[in-house]
């Protein structure tokens, strides 16, 4: 994800793009790593609280696998909007 954000915001100085959709493809990306941040915080969590298996554990877990797959999505969509559009 970091390597991600280290390729993709630097490039976006160099497409020829309006502020507005610069500054769109940056957050996206910088969102896309918060959502990893929250998801590892809640990983995190739940295994220090207990490494049993649990179904409640389970589903907080894949919830932020599921959270942080969306938020790669929308980079990659945002991206091919701003691009192809």
């Amino acid at each position: 994800m970091v390597l991600l954000n280290v390729v993709l915001i630097p490039l976006s100085f160099f497409l020829h793009v309006s502020k507005a959709e610069h500054a769109l493809l940056v957050a996206v990306c910088l969102l896309a790593l918060i959502v990893e941040l929250l998801n590892s915080a809640v990983e995190a969590a739940i295994d220090r609280i207990s490494l049993d298996l649990h179904p409640l554990s389970k589903n907080a877990k894949d919830m932020g696998s599921a959270a942080q797959f969306i938020a790669l999505s929308m980079i990659g969509l945002v991206w091919a909007i701003v691009l192809l559009g």
